[in-house]
């Protein structure tokens, strides 16, 4: 496994697979890996002839207040986990070397619209953060593919947006959300929980599998699916941000004719913030 901590080794690594022929795949991540993580890596190789992950906490895409400070940092334990999983590159730059303008006045790219919505009203600015960095990773490794899990689910449309407006020839595959055995969508953030507050984590994935029965079938009315799923979270302890029923294709409010929808919630759980999402392929057309 090659390492590279900065952009110049990273370019020489790329260019001989570039003289090869070679194809590559990306999986842009934060680090402190699990096995999600590791899914993305595993598709990877089986797609592309070779594999790039990166692991850098991005700053501009934390609000103020939030965890960047506190981030689990375990680059050691993830060079382990890469190697034995078969990682051809991991590239840890810094951050003087990413930001070189500094993060308060470098370049910012922006997706208007989608980026505002769900978690962009909670988190102000931290979808132009991600647009950013993963828009350096993409003009630096020139990936033909780039994977992220689905359990970010709106994150993965950000970058798909941008993708199609600025240009990118890079084919984004969105994979699966991996989950513990009672049902929690792995995540690193997952470390914030207490061993009382894991216990009841997974409600918010029970909760949103009982809705998309429900609206698998239009038997209840959305507005009352999730205004019923956030009192099921509150009753577990937790401080729901959202609970919302949008199309699949773009995350629009869902419309009569519809069928491809997806259920999304955040909600906070002690210290930690938990996203997740169920698709729901409708029985017919959306009632008007």
């Amino acid at each position: 496994m090659n390492i590279c901590p900065d952009l110049k080794s990273l370019r020489a690594c790329l260019r001989d697979w570039r003289r090869e022929g070679l194809s590559v795949a990306l999986v842009p991540t934060m680090g402190n890996l699990h096995e999600g993580h590791i899914s993305l890596l595993v598709r990877a190789r089986e797609i592309a002839d070779r594999s790039v992950v990166s692991i850098f906490v991005n700053p501009i895409q934390f609000g103020k207040g939030e965890d960047y400070e506190r981030y689990p940092s375990t680059l050691d334990a993830d060079k382990a986990k890469l190697e034995a999983a078969g990682l051809d590159c991991l590239f840890a730059p810094n951050l003087a070397e990413l930001y070189p303008g500094g993060i308060e006045a470098d370049t910012r790219v922006t997706v208007p619209a989608l980026s505002d919505i769900l978690c962009g009203e909670f988190r102000p600015g931290h979808f132009s953060g991600v647009a950013t960095v993963v828009s350096k990773l993409f003009i630096n490794v020139q990936p033909d593919y780039a994977l992220f899990g689905e359990k970010d689910f709106q994150q993965v449309m950000v970058i798909r947006r941008m993708v199609r407006d600025l240009l990118f020839p890079v084919e984004i595959i969105g994979m699966p959300i991996i989950r513990e055995a009672d049902g929690l969508a792995m995540s690193s953030r997952n470390a914030y929980l207490t061993a009382e507050e894991r216990q009841v984590a997974s409600g918010i994935f029970a909760s949103l599998s009982r809705a998309a029965v429900e609206l698998r079938s239009q038997a209840v009315g959305i507005d009352a699916l999730q205004a019923r799923c956030a009192e099921e979270l509150k009753a577990l302890g937790m401080r729901p941000e959202y609970i919302s029923v949008r199309r699949a294709t773009d995350l629009a409010p869902p419309a009569a004719g519809d069928q491809d929808l997806i259920i999304l919630a955040a909600a906070w759980l002690g210290g930690a913030r938990l996203i997740d999402n169920v698709r729901v392929m409708l029985d017919r057309p959306l009632a008007a």
